[in-house]
């Protein structure tokens, strides 16, 4: 049943699969290319393996390591919504992802909350990978002492990947596959190195925060959920990657699995060779650990070198993906039609007016004065996150219950049941993990997203009648 009420079926957000990616009479250049599944692969690790892993194990830590088991609970929820994702996009292999999804099942209305709620969760993910980027930066170059230049760095560190999407796919794809490799090199370092100097005495209290052990893990997974963020990459530009019925899922799972075995072992790592005392206090808990590991500073400027490539490249994926969700609404009449506009085969005003919005939101940040701007920033990605898997999750259990045998696979219709339910419990544990105030402010979001699609669907309406 559509939740607006209209009995016509919804028409494609994309392309037919198969089609070209440009829009209907436009022609490929050699700037756009799609994707094959290594570079799909690397979309997924690049953009979960950005900015969280190399600032997260400070936020936890003032959790103790409490924290790490909230790590491990998050990385069976995150491989969860990675099957699920993979499942979603073997049957409808079209750009837009969890918008696709929660459209078809469910109408117009649910598909434009899952748009929005996933667009703002990507323009305020880039506001805070810019400020954790600017941690790292400031071992190479002293920025964070004083606001302004900070603030400028960071504005400088999101325009530089928005330039790489103007220019085309191609660059996309080449910046993305690049800076994947080379943020290998320190996290391995970590990850493998680190276990040769773990310290147990290093590690600090279970529970530092001397609450609830279960609210321990909640709010320290609401922060880790942040280091997940990307699970759904390759669903969303699933137009632009080729054989996408296969190679979509292939590469959703590969990713997030890789991702998860760096994640464990990194995080493990920097809390057995970093102080808790230090470790609370760090701006670059990486750079830490190999400085404690090796002495003197050269390993931590390496490390810190190679952050900033990382979250570079982090940056240049989330900032193809901020245009690729409203890309598909707009072609349904769901977001303004400019966001339609193509060159290159990147959406280049869902770039821009992406870039803009993350822009003013760093920029505000830095004026508020907040000692806190990356955390609160990722409680509130962390929320509207949440309401994009959801509805995914949602979609596919609403699939699985349809009991159409065309459809369904009966064979694997209690394993794909359990893994859509794990996947949407998991969300739903998030929402409450990420605290009364990032709810507050995610709600307002997505309330004046209903005045946006009220509009919206005024308009579309009038032009139908």
């Amino acid at each position: 049943m559509q939740v607006t009420g209209t009995a016509q079926p919804p028409a494609p957000a994309t392309a037919p699969l198969g089609a070209p990616a440009e829009e209907p009479g436009s022609t490929a250049t050699k700037h756009a290319r799609r994707f094959g599944l290594p570079v799909a692969t690397a979309l997924v690790m690049g953009n979960i393996i950005g900015g969280g892993i190399f600032l997260l194990p400070a936020s936890v830590a003032p959790y103790g390591t409490v924290s790490l088991v909230a790590l491990g609970v998050l990385t069976v929820g995150a491989i969860a919504l990675a099957l699920v994702f993979g499942r979603l996009a073997q049957r409808d292999p079209r750009t837009g992802g969890p918008y696709v999804y929660a459209r078809e099942a469910f109408g117009d209305f649910a598909g434009f909350l899952a748009a929005w709620a996933y667009w703002i969760t990507t323009w305020v993910s880039n506001a805070a990978l810019a400020v954790a980027a600017v941690g790292y930066l400031d071992v190479l170059i002293p920025v964070s002492h004083h606001r302004w230049t900070a603030c400028l760095a960071a504005l400088v560190i999101q325009w530089l990947p928005a330039l790489a999407n103007f220019a085309g796919t191609r660059w996309v794809g080449a910046v993305q596959l690049v800076s994947t490799v080379l943020k290998f090199v320190p996290l391995l370092l970590v990850a493998v190195g680190g276990l040769f100097f773990f310290d147990p005495d290093k590690l600090g209290p279970f529970n530092a925060g001397g609450g609830s052990p279960v609210g321990a893990i909640s709010a320290s997974a609401a922060l880790l959920l942040y280091s997940y963020l990307g699970v759904e990459s390759a669903a969303v530009s699933a137009g632009e990657v080729r054989d996408a019925r296969r190679n979509v899922g292939r590469a959703t799972v590969i990713g997030t699995a890789g991702a998860a075995l760096v994640y464990l072992l990194g995080t493990v790592a920097v809390f057995g060779t970093v102080a808790h005392n230090s470790l609370v206090k760090s701006t670059a808990p990486f750079s830490d650990a190999v400085n404690a590991m090796f002495g003197g500073t050269w390993g931590g400027w390496a490390v810190a070198l190679a952050a900033l490539v990382s979250m570079t490249g982090c940056l240049n994926g989330w900032t193809l993906l901020s245009a690729q969700t409203p890309y598909a609404a707009a072609r349904d009449g769901l977001f303004p039609a400019a966001f339609t506009r193509r060159r290159r085969g990147v959406p280049t005003v869902g770039v821009g007016v992406t870039v803009v919005l993350s822009s003013l939101l760093t920029v505000y940040n830095f004026m508020a004065g907040s000692a806190h701007v990356f955390e609160v920033l990722v409680l509130v990605t962390t929320f509207t996150a949440t309401v994009p898997y959801l509805l995914a999750t949602a979609a596919q259990l609403h699939h699985l219950a349809s009991g159409r045998r065309d459809e369904v696979d009966g064979r694997r219709l209690v394993r794909d049941a359990v893994i859509a339910a794990v996947a949407a419990g998991f969300s739903i544990w998030l929402v409450a993990g990420a605290g009364y105030a990032a709810v507050y402010q995610g709600v307002l979001f997505l309330f004046a997203g209903i005045l946006v699609y009220a509009v919206m669907a005024g308009r579309r309406r009038r032009a139908e009648g």
